[in-house]
């Protein structure tokens, strides 16, 4: 799936192909807009050519063919250096001779600002990541966290328009990485930065970003809001990276009314909404999200589907219970419910009866 073009577009990637061999294409044929302000994340597994795109937009890689651009400029032949772009990656790259205000101010030096000047957009950006007092420590003598929040100012303390991010949270114990996520999203919000953020974590990609591009095999596979991509993916495979899925293979046996129906190959007939499957006779995947199945199906209205189930496995999981299912041949058939008093707690062995409602199950192509 490609963006369509846009001339108010502040980063553009207008079919942009890169092979490092000179035969495989690691990126093919993209096409990308971003508007300026947005911060749309780049989500995919390792391999699907998200990281090679940023290292293209930083300048780092060079792309095979077609043109990138920025603010309107082609910036294909403009140097890293030159291109007025902050960079977080993983690792912080933090100078460790370097005092945090030296490595804060190194990038000001390069670009020739005046000292009285460096020193105050050094603490200004400083404050921005609640960092004002750690100037004069060295990055050994600063936790992960605080290792961050410095690579951080530091992409930051010249004032860029644009800030790419290459997995800057990977590093980060669970806690810290949440809390992160949203300092960095309220900052690039707060600031009006434009950022481009590479992560192969969907949790991340979801809480933190106006739009997610999903990449695989080199393209992107879908590009939308997070609630969009989601609750209407549009192929197999951004149903199955983004969240977790229940999945059954079919065969459509009609479209009607707006609705495909489909024969399941471990038995029974259900109705999906068809997304990427035309006809009868089409393979299709069946996706329906695990919160979206219910076992008291009498909240459900007439045309709901019912399936007998037994239960597997029930797992306490504090705000939620995760109920594992016999279903239609299949073992690993998953509801979740969430933790509230007048929710019954299932058990193993005991035989229920689910269903869902046909908008929230979507025919798919097959894998």
């Amino acid at each position: 799936m490609a963006d369509t073009g846009n001339n108010d577009a502040f980063v553009a990637f207008e079919r942009v192909q890169k092979s490092y061999d000179g035969e495989t294409l690691v990126v093919k044929d993209l096409n990308l807009t971003m508007p300026k302000g947005e911060f749309l994340t780049m989500l995919g597994p390792s391999g699907s050519g998200k990281t090679t795109c940023l290292m293209m937009l930083a300048g780092f890689e060079t792309a095979t063919h077609g043109e990138i651009k920025l603010d309107g400029v082609s910036i294909n032949n403009i140097p890293p250096h030159k291109r007025g772009i902050g960079m977080v990656f993983q690792n912080y790259a933090l100078f460790p001779h370097m005092t945090i205000a030296e490595n804060l101010s190194f990038p000001l030096e390069v670009r020739k600002i005046g000292r009285s000047d460096r020193e105050a957009k050094v603490r200004r950006a400083l404050e921005m990541v609640e960092m004002g007092g750690f100037g004069g420590r060295r990055p050994a003598q600063l936790s992960g966290g605080q290792q961050q929040r410095v690579a951080l100012a530091r992409a930051l303390v010249f004032e860029p328009e644009l800030v790419l991010m290459d997995e800057p949270l990977g590093a980060l114990d669970k806690q810290l990485r949440e809390k992160m996520q949203f300092e960095i999203t309220h900052l690039a919000h707060e600031l009006g930065i434009t950022t481009v953020y590479v992560t192969h974590d969907q949790t991340e990609a979801l809480t933190m970003s106006d739009r997610v591009a999903v990449f695989n095999d080199g393209k992107i596979q879908q590009i939308a809001p997070p609630d969009e991509l989601y609750e209407s993916p549009q192929n197999s495979f951004v149903a199955q990276f983004i969240g977790e899925n229940n999945t059954m293979e079919g065969t459509v046996k009609e479209i009607k009314d707006g609705l495909a129906v489909v024969q399941l190959d471990d038995g029974g007939l259900i109705d999906a909404k068809p997304v990427n499957v035309e006809k009868a006779g089409d393979r299709t995947l069946i996706s329906i999200r695990p919160e979206r199945v219910e076992f008291n199906c009498d909240r459900l209205r007439p045309g709901a589907h019912t399936l007998k189930a037994e239960v597997a496995e029930f797992i306490y999981m504090g705000d939620i219970f995760r109920t594992r299912l016999k279903v239609a041949g299949r073992d690993d058939f998953i509801i979740k419910t969430r933790n509230a008093p007048d929710q019954r707690r299932l058990q193993p062995g005991e035989q229920i009866e689910i269903g869902w409602l046909p908008e929230d199950c979507r025919a798919l192509d097959a894998p």
